[in-house]
C-alpha cells in the first residue's frame, strides 16, 4: 500500500511556522518565480497549509516609534548570513556522520537564516521591524518600493520554508528518494535568492550599507 505523505508534511510545516507572523498575501510575482521543478499547485498548497494555522494567530503589535539602530543592524546581519548560505549552499546544507559516515542534505540552515528557527536569529520576526519603518523619515517616493519588497520578502520566506520542510520528507513519498530531496531543496534555494533580493531592496530604501 502506498501512502501520500504530502498532507502530513504540510501540517507539519504549519506547526513548525507557528511562532512566525504570517505574510498577508503570497505575491503572484514570487509564485511565478517558484521554478519549473515544483508545480504552482504544490507551492500554493504548502503555503495554504501554513496559513491555515498561523492565520488564526493575531498579528503581533509592531510597537511605536522608528526601528532602533540594533533592529536595523539585525537586517544587515541577516542579509550577510543569507549571502553566505547562498555562496556555500551545498556545503552548508550537507550533514555527514562522523568517521566518514553517510552524508545527507539538510534544509535547517535555510530556515535558520530566514529567522524561522530561534528567537536569537537576526531575522526572527523581522516583519515587526519592517512595520516600524513608517515612523522613519523616508522619502515618500521610496515607500512604495519598500512595502512591495517587504510583501515579496514575506512571500518568498514562506515558500522557501515550505519547500525546505517538504525536502526533509522527500525520501518517504512514493517515487521519492535523494533526487526528490534535492529537487525541493533547490526550489527552497530559489526562494532564498528572491528573499535576498527583496532584503537588498529594503536595505537600499533604508540606506543601510552592506
Amino acid at each position: 500500500m502506498k501512502f501520500n505523505y504530502l498532507p502530513i508534511v504540510l501540517g507539519a510545516v504549519a506547526c513548525s511556522a507557528f511562532h512566525v507572523e504570517p505574510p498577508r498575501r503570497v505575491s503572484s510575482t514570487v509564485l511565478s518565480m517558484s521554478g519549473e521543478g515544483v508545480s504552482r499547485r504544490v507551492a500554493i498548497a504548502a503555503t495554504m497549509g501554513m496559513s491555515a494555522i498561523v492565520g488564526a494567530v493575531p498579528p503581533a503589535s509592531a510597537g511605536s516609534g522608528a526601528p532602533t539602530p540594533e533592529e536595523l543592524e539585525r537586517i544587515k546581519t541577516g542579509y550577510k548570513q543569507i549571502q553566505y548560505l547562498l555562496e556555500n549552499f551545498e556545503q552548508e546544507t550537507t550533514v555527514c556522520r562522523e568517521n566518514g559516515g553517510e552524508c545527507k542534505r539538510d534544509a535547517e540552515p535555510i530556515r535558520r537564516v530566514l529567522g524561522l528557527r530561534s528567537t536569537t536569529d537576526p531575522l526572527f520576526q523581522i516583519e515587526k521591524v519592517f512595520a516600524k519603518v513608517k515612523n522613519m523619515d523616508i522619502d515618500p517616493d521610496k515607500l512604495e518600493d519598500f512595502f512591495e519588497a517587504s510583501e515579496d520578502w514575506n512571500s518568498a520566506m514562506t515558500l522557501s520554508n515550505s519547500m525546505a520542510f517538504i525536502s526533509q520528507f522527500g525520501e518517504y513519498n512514493p517515487g521519492g528518494g535523494k533526487d526528490a530531496v534535492l529537487k525541493y531543496l533547490n526550489e527552497s534555494k530559489k526562494q532564498v535568492e528572491i528573499a535576498s533580493s527583496c532584503l537588498k531592496r529594503i536595505m537600499n530604501v533604508l540606506n543601510l550599507e552592506t
